[in-house]
């Protein structure tokens, strides 16, 4: 028989019982409608993450003193293996692959102006810290190799800050008080939002470290960490080597584990294998429910082949052979499985968008979530239809003649 002539006679068979059909392809819908918002929710995240570690420059390398190495606790007095500002020159004039580098003096401190007052985090940075961190400005611009040398009374600030202390009007050359030390607003970065560890980049305000080192910390100077930035992604490996074995050959008594020399490569890795753990976490608890969706066709199907016994018989008895009686009910489990499967990605892809808008979550379906869910659909109709179909096929004649 045709293969065209059996997809009919299939489609006939479905359609007779519409409302079985549909509520038997329900289980597959909800399973891939399930799987799609999962990887699209797992894309999103990732998504995300890409976007926040962009936001932090190009190809950087964060240098740190590891303030928790029990070894170095117990050093003798003077053996302190913390980084200085001489180590940002050291790094730009020995090591190879250096683009620019800059020192990063961290503190916190209250801003005042007039009667509005707000807290965030202070960075002590060079000019270089500007094209390290991508820094792009909304008004103003960055602070000048001058203002460095002199230890001016200059800052940059994010938007978060501005919005806070000057809801309606502009804080350019505005005068504030950083810690009761007064200062002036040079200029306001552009946004940058969310950091991988979730805190606000535009929540901060940066200024020469020459500065903050002198009018903010005083004698209480903190580990200081150097921001570095390769000329080129492939370089980075070798660069965070030559930045090690730098720092241990001018510090004689100190051992790796004193530094942390971290690349957003090593963070990107991190998140990302993350974000893959929970993406496929998720879309295996969602693929249960097209397992029991599967299973739903399956005894449907054998319901289907006990109540069509006798047509089974005639078609036999006037020529069909058992492999279009097989074909037949294998053709009507896919047609099935690959309806409900592409109604239940434009179900996935409503819910992903309703979940978008709804609770401000990143969607993103990917075309091979798509193809998969189709791809699974398939082979769920094809493994959970056969043995209802070879059960029809190897149907007696005879028996099936005279069943009632």
């Amino acid at each position: 028989m045709p293969l065209y002539a059996i997809f009919q006679i299939a489609l006939k068979s479905l359609l007779r019982n519409k409302t079985r059909t549909f509520l038997t392809m329900l289980g597959i819908i909800i399973g891939v409608a399930a799987v799609i918002t999962m990887l699209a929710i797992g894309q999103g995240a990732k998504k995300i993450v890409d976007e926040q570690i962009s936001t932090m420059g190009t190809n950087v390398i964060t240098v740190m003193s590891n303030m928790y190495n029990r070894s170095s606790v117990r050093r003798e007095a003077g053996t302190s293996s913390g980084l200085t500002l001489e180590d940002v020159d050291g790094m730009k004039e020995q090591l190879d692959n250096v683009l620019y580098a800059s020192v990063v003096a961290r503190s916190f401190g209250r801003l005042k102006y007039r009667s509005s007052n707000w807290y965030a985090p202070v960075m002590g940075v060079d000019t270089d810290f500007q094209f390290i961190r991508n820094y792009e400005m909304e008004e103003g611009d960055f602070f000048t190799d001058n203002d460095v040398r002199s230890g001016n009374k200059v800052v940059v600030i994010g938007t978060t800050v501005a919005t806070n202390l000057f809801p309606n009007e502009s804080p350019i050359d505005k005068m504030i008080r950083l810690r009761n030390v007064p200062v002036r607003i040079v200029g306001v970065y552009k946004p940058k939002g969310q950091s991988v560890q979730g805190g606000d980049q535009d929540d901060m305000v940066i200024a020469p470290y020459s500065m903050v080192l002198g009018r903010l910390m005083g004698r209480w100077r903190p580990s200081l960490n150097i921001n570095v930035s390769a000329v080129s992604k492939e370089s980075i490996p070798q660069l965070q080597e030559d930045i090690m074995t730098y720092l241990l050959d001018k510090n004689r008594n100190a051992e790796r584990d004193d530094f942390i020399v971290n690349s957003q490569t090593d963070i990107a890795e991190t998140s990302k294998s993350v974000s893959n753990t929970m993406t496929l976490l998720l879309a295996s608890i969602a693929s249960i429910s097209l397992l029991v969706g599967g299973i739903g066709i399956m005894n449907i199907m054998l319901v289907s082949v006990t109540e069509r016994i006798k047509e089974i018989g005639i078609r036999m008895a006037v020529g069909a052979k058992k492999k279009d009686v097989l074909m037949q009910f294998i053709i009507e489990a896919v047609m099935i499985s690959v309806l409900g499967g592409i109604l239940g990605i434009v179900l996935g892809a409503v819910v992903g968008k309703v979940l978008e808008n709804v609770m401000n979550w990143s969607i993103a379906i990917s075309v091979w979530s798509v193809v998969l869910s189709v791809t699974f659909s398939c082979a769920i109709g094809i493994f959970f239809g056969w043995y209802p179909a070879k059960k029809a096929a190897n149907l007696n004649l005879i028996d099936a003649l005279r069943y009632e």
